[in-house]
């Protein structure tokens, strides 16, 4: 029976375990985006996983929405970033960069130049943003003209590249969480009447190019995305439609060969068991809040070649030796999760070092 240590494919990689870390925010690179120093400590502590999937990291400066999160499209953050890469294949697995343009979940305090945030349509999602100077609201963003879709779709393929660039086994396309890729699913975000907006089609239109570009510049095998089916982070609807966008969509990045779909699960087992179906590459399946006791339900279940874990991994470096020894784990400092030092970041105990004292 296949488990969660049982080698698989993803791409063209092998890897070693089933067990993947799924991308979480920190927020603690140095103001122009380039990875912070303790970075590269952070993910080679928890290199055991078979694949490190890496924060949201904006592919432009319009992409940023968030202060302290990392970019990949400077020389500058290139070099950050390879030191994360080597430290991460020196400790024996693989990385992706997930590549997150956050579309109107942005504030122009939060980016060089004070930026407009940019969304499908000019419509606000009645949320606050946290900046330098606290809590604001978020502001109308600017919608996108044909021009401007054509540019950011550039901004997704040259971040790829340079990603690559910086040594990472591939990146992952953030189409989940409310973000720019996701807002163009959402009727309630999206009220184009053009070909990105409208029928299932022309809703899914986009995150198709982002994908189609950037397979094309790195190379599908090297080329993933998540998608979150059901979301309504940033405040986004999708309507009775949402399951046949997703259905949709799937089936046609499965025509690219993409390497993986990372597909957060918010219970639609019937949209999981179609997505499934239709997606003939690596599945990897992220159940927020999966009881520890479930670890490894959906790979037995055949329903997912990969599970990804986020707060868990986040508090317990040494989350795969926890689990075979069915030792308990850390319990995650919420306090720490963005900005901050090494505290919450890369002090969090492991077995071996508690063993040592």
């Amino acid at each position: 029976m296949t488990d969660i240590w049982t080698p698989t494919k993803v791409g063209n990689l092998e890897i070693k375990n089933r067990l993947a870390m799924a991308p979480m925010t920190r927020s603690r690179a140095n103001p122009d985006g380039t990875p912070g120093s303790l970075a590269a400590e952070y993910y080679a502590q928890r290199a055991d996983l078979g694949l490190l999937i890496a924060e949201g990291t904006q592919p432009s400066d319009e992409g940023q929405g968030y202060i302290f999160t990392p970019g990949i499209y400077t020389e500058a953050h290139v070099e950050g970033w390879k030191q994360i890469t080597s430290a991460v294949h020196e400790a024996g697995s693989h990385i992706f960069i997930q590549l997150m343009h956050v579309g109107r979940t942005s504030h122009p305090d939060n980016t060089p130049g004070r930026i407009r945030a940019v969304a499908p349509s000019a419509i606000a999602p009645k949320d606050q943003m946290f900046t330098l100077e606290g809590m604001k609201p978020i502001p109308e963003p600017r919608a996108l003209t044909l021009e401007d879709i054509g540019r950011t779709i550039r901004d997704f393929r040259h971040a790829a590249r340079r990603a690559v660039d910086a040594g990472a086994d591939g990146v992952e396309i953030h189409g989940a969480n409310g973000y720019l890729i996701q807002q163009f699913f959402a009727p309630n975000a999206n009220v184009r009447t053009d070909a990105y907006g409208g029928s299932i089609e022309n809703r899914a239109r986009f995150a198709i190019e982002v994908a189609k570009a950037i397979a094309e510049e790195i190379g599908a095998e090297r080329t993933g995305i998540r998608l979150s089916p059901g979301a309504t982070l940033g405040g986004l609807e999708e309507g009775p439609e949402g399951p046949d966008l997703y259905r949709y969509l799937v089936r046609e990045l499965n025509k690219l060969g993409l390497a993986y779909v990372h597909l957060m699960h918010l219970g639609d087992d019937t949209l999981l068991a179609d997505i499934r179906r239709s997606w003939d590459q690596a599945l990897i399946v992220n159940r927020p809040g999966r009881a520890l006791q479930n670890v490894g339900a959906d790979i037995r279940a055949g329903m997912a070649d990969l599970e990804s874990y986020g707060q868990l991994v986040l508090a317990t470096p040494d989350f795969t030796a926890r689990l075979k020894f069915g030792a308990s784990m850390n319990v995650a400092d919420r306090s720490t999760y963005f900005g901050g030092s090494a505290k919450g970041y890369t002090d969090y105990p492991t077995l071996a070092a508690e063993a040592a004292v």
